[in-house]
């Protein structure tokens, strides 16, 4: 069984007038594939930087980390590039949708990058359908609630089909009933396209719907406050290419 994530000894520090700032020290995990792990811990305990680290957008200072059978920390920038696009989706608190595109548009984006512009519209849409937003392909954000919004940034994570989908606090900016819906909506999705989901959050009831949780203090990982950690369980997961052929 090949893990979806598996970090080495990650280390990353910052220089800060002449002296080493450190914040991730000797970070070690292993995700099993189509796993949902809750990242949690205080302000400032490395929670960001981890995700950045993992999304192949913050580099590190030490250590190794595979991501589906790659140590992307070898990569050159344009490899590296490649790899993002292709096997990981990110999903922002803001949304940062593009205000002036159409939701199909916005989920169009990632794939102008290297697909064939003719499939990349019946692609869009089919992503859309998948997130429940067949009725609003031509509505641009503004004209969105926040809970729809928020699911336009995921159909755009997942259009290019990725292993790992990694969302920094995407309720935190949902009313409760809202962030209830897409978080039904990544655990429908995690279960329907076996995809790995790493989740942000501060909030105790966005983690306690994971699988496993890691747990930052101080840029090393801890045991959780309420000392449970449960173990995924992994199952083969169904590709996202199957998904949208159906």
């Amino acid at each position: 069984m090949q893990a979806a994530i598996e970090a080495r000894n990650i280390t990353r520090w910052l220089p800060l007038a002449g002296e080493r700032i450190d914040i991730l020290r000797d970070v070690s995990f292993t995700v099993p594939r189509g796993s949902w792990v809750a990242l949690t811990g205080p302000s400032g305990s490395g929670k960001s930087t981890l995700l950045g680290i993992l999304a192949g957008i913050d580099t590190v200072n030490g250590g190794t980390l595979i991501i589906d059978g790659t140590d992307i920390t070898t990569l050159n920038e344009t490899a590296l590039a490649r790899f993002r696009n292709g096997k990981i989706g990110i999903v922002f608190q803001s949304f940062n949708l593009i205000s002036t595109l159409t939701a199909l548009e916005n989920v169009e984006v990632p794939l102008f990058v290297s697909h064939d512009k003719r499939q990349i519209r019946q692609r869009a849409q089919k992503v859309l359908e998948l997130v429940g937003l067949s009725d609003r392909l031509h509505h641009r954000p503004h004209q969105l609630s926040g809970g729809q919004q928020q699911r336009v940034a995921i159909a755009r994570a997942l259009v290019t089909q990725p292993e790992l989908l990694l969302a920094d606090e995407p309720t935190g900016n949902l009313d409760s009933h809202s962030g209830a819906q897409v978080l039904d909506l990544c655990a429908q999705l995690r279960a329907e396209l076996g995809i790995t989901l790493v989740i942000a959050t501060h909030d105790s009831q966005v983690a306690a719907r994971a699988d496993m949780r890691l747990n930052l203090v101080d840029g090393r990982l801890a045991p959780p406050s309420n000392g449970h950690q449960s173990s995924p369980v992994w199952r083969e997961p169904v590709r996202m290419a199957e998904q949208l052929e159906r």
